[in-house]
């Protein structure tokens, strides 16, 4: 993907939104860039720190005034379990994700008798929830989103009917869209699900050491979704290094709740 500065159509550009970023992306998945053979390897210090808490960046997701998304440490969904212990806490319809430092999260949805359906290099598969984790640990994230979850029997008849779906054929940008789509339904996960018209009704606050936050305003949830990825790839260290750049080359300040 590419990156474009961007201002509001109408000219009007608020101090107190923080400096606006347009983000446009050009490329398929980012799930494509998960190597299957790649485990990344830590040491027993930094495995159980990470077994501990994921190391990612509190944030929130707003469209227009309401709150759709929110991932603090207070959420009670957070904690992670090795894929066999995940196992025992999941039920049919479940979202789940995988999580390693320096990879994408991979989400996938629950259907019973030990597997998953999950969207993997530009194919949605049927696969055994330990093989789907590639090593990584897992959470329930059922809780994440704030829209109106279907009924169980749907959610897993959703993933289940997409199975073999591949290329071509697909409707999503990468694992959380789709394993949202089924738990939810909505188009505003699918590729195209809404029209790129200029405004920018979509925001990520991310909540910053000291109080700070920062927001970035997109104009679909499909790119915000691709964003919020990315920070959580390459870590909260490196997010908040970068934003720190990049408030001091634009010589505004984070806000301040």
């Amino acid at each position: 993907y590419a990156e474009v500065p961007t201002t509001d159509p109408n000219g009007l550009d608020t101090e107190e939104d923080g400096p606006r970023i347009g983000v446009s992306y050009i490329f398929a998945t980012d799930d494509d860039e998960l190597d299957d053979n790649h485990h990344q390897h830590v040491d027993g210090s930094e495995q159980k720190e990470e077994e501990k808490h994921y190391n990612e960046l509190d944030c929130a997701v707003y469209h227009r005034d309401e709150c759709i998304y929110e991932r603090s440490s207070n959420t009670t969904e957070l904690e992670t379990f090795s894929p066999e212990n995940l196992l025992n806490k999941c039920k049919p319809g479940d979202v789940l994700e995988f999580v390693s430092a320096g990879q994408y999260p991979h989400w996938a949805v629950y259907v019973g008798d030990f597997q998953v359906v999950h969207l993997h290099r530009a194919e949605v598969k049927n696969s055994f929830l330990t093989d789907a984790s590639q090593g990584r640990r897992g959470r329930i994230v059922n809780e994440l989103y704030k829209f109106k979850p279907l009924g169980p029997d749907m959610v897993v008849q959703n993933a289940m009917e997409q199975v073999g779906a591949k290329d071509r054929e697909l409707s999503w940008r990468n694992s959380e869209c789709f394993a949202a789509w089924c738990k939810f339904g909505k188009r505003e996960f699918k590729m195209g699900g809404e029209i790129r018209i200029g405004k920018q009704p979509y925001r990520l606050k991310l909540f910053l050491p000291e109080k700070q936050f920062h927001v970035l305003e997109f104009q679909s949830l499909e790119d915000l979704i691709m964003e919020k990825r990315r920070n959580d790839q390459i870590g909260k260290a490196a997010v908040i290094q970068e934003l720190a750049h990049h408030l001091s080359n634009s010589g505004s300040e984070a806000n301040v709740h």
